[in-house]
């Protein structure tokens, strides 16, 4: 074994760090003589931020404090690449850069755009004739990635926004008026995590009544016309809304109520919100209901405290099998998630071609959705209800939880 990388990169995720741990760990096992990490990802590499992990996680408290602590604790960035048949000059440097500290793999913890990293490294790194390693460790809360089952990170935030939801619910029945609450959730293309909010249903509560998915144009009419129907029957109206709902010609709701239509580095919509408040004032306006709008925001993906022991396993997991997978020879994969069974739930890792991944999208499959297009059935049930179980507790220190970070 040669010297070990592993950056984080993207949004972050309750157990993005978990499976950081289970990288080093791994590695460690696995004989790596030094585990660096990137300060700020890729982008940090080219600067030449390299911490070395073997002095910062001095013990298994440190590694047990890892698992439990929300964020990036190597910090991230939204650095894209360039292609390095037009551009090679960043690649020259970060080869120089793993050249200078003996490095033998990479690994890199994030989603469909920090898999495209890993592609072009391995691309480059096998053009020169490298014997680098270059592995993709899944992280997203939005479980939007191809070619695993599901990943890392939406376990949790499933997790949170289905507890969270609950909560909101038993909230808004407290005064005798009838009243619509519009809860807005991540989601910027799909709708796996606006789908979550239906894991809230069970005997002691119904759900939300309708969840708006952005894989569904919104249809204004015939939207308002089920919220005035349930609006007859129900004391409190609750809807679950993605933040990435589109109208009929492909505008986002939220872009109707804000300008804020910044774009990240790889082209994608830095800030989206507004669609809860753009829902509320619809439904006000044109039925006469009391309304409120609420954002998770990103609380959806730093609730460490609910995160789900579940989720927390499996991120370990994806890190310690991308190292064995490095340490067999391959390169240019992801370590990803396959489902064996549903009851008893039970996955296993396998290695997939990191191209099939990057820059692809998994949209919340149209037979899971209900045939008016607002709401979700027993089949992502069947998906996602075994993703949320269990929990692991935090290390409460004066009453409060103890994190750990750089």
């Amino acid at each position: 074994m040669k010297n070990v990388l592993v950056g984080q990169s993207g949004g972050p995720t309750a157990v993005i760090n978990a499976s950081l741990a289970g990288v080093y760990e791994t590695a460690k096992a696995c004989g790596a003589p030094r585990v660096y990490g990137m300060q700020y990802g890729i982008e940090g590499v080219l600067k030449g931020n390299l911490i070395d992990l073997d002095e910062k996680l001095a013990d298994k408290m440190d590694i047990e404090l890892l698992k439990r602590t929300p964020s990036s604790y190597l910090g991230s960035c939204r650095c894209k690449l360039p292609d390095p048949k037009v551009d090679a000059a960043p690649f020259e440097k970060l080869f120089k850069i793993f050249a200078e500290h003996d490095i033998g793999a990479v690994f890199y913890i994030g989603g469909n755009d920090s898999m495209d990293t890993i592609a072009k490294l391995s691309v480059y790194g096998s053009g020169i004739g490298s014997d680098i390693r270059f592995i993709g460790v899944p992280k997203t809360i939005d479980n939007d990635l191809m070619l695993t089952d599901h990943t890392p990170g939406y376990g949790s935030a499933a997790k949170y926004i289905a507890t969270i939801l609950k909560e909101v619910i038993c909230d808004s029945s407290v005064y005798d008026l009838r009243s619509v609450t519009v809860a807005e959730i991540m989601g910027r293309h799909t709708g796996w995590l606006a789908a979550a909010a239906s894991l809230a249903a069970g005997p002691d509560c119904d759900g939300p009544d309708l969840i708006l998915l952005p894989e569904v144009p919104f249809d204004e009419d015939a939207f308002l016309a089920r919220v005035a129907d349930l609006a007859q029957t129900r004391h409190n109206v609750i809807i679950a809304a993605s933040e990435g709902v589109k109208n009929k010609d492909g505008v986002f709701l939220c872009d109707l109520v804000s300008t804020a239509g910044q774009l990240d580095a790889f082209g994608h919509k830095a800030i989206l919100s507004g669609t809860s408040r753009y829902l509320a004032d619809l439904i006000r306006v044109r039925l006469g209901c009391k309304t409120r709008a609420i954002e998770f925001s990103t609380l959806q993906r730093c609730a460490s405290h609910l995160a789900s022991r579940t989720d927390i396993t499996e991120a370990y997991q994806v890190g310690g099998g991308a190292v064995e997978a490095a340490v067999r020879g391959e390169t240019g994969k992801m370590c990803a998630i396959k489902r064996v069974s549903d009851q008893p739930y039970r996955v296993e890792t396998e290695m997939v071609d990191v191209t099939q991944v990057a820059n692809y999208e998994k949209k919340v499959p149209a037979d899971w959705i209900t045939e008016d297009g607002m709401h979700v059935n027993e089949n992502f049930e069947r998906y996602a209800r075994p993703l949320i179980q269990a929990e692991l507790n935090p290390i409460y220190i004066n009453g409060v939880p103890r994190h750990i970070h750089l």
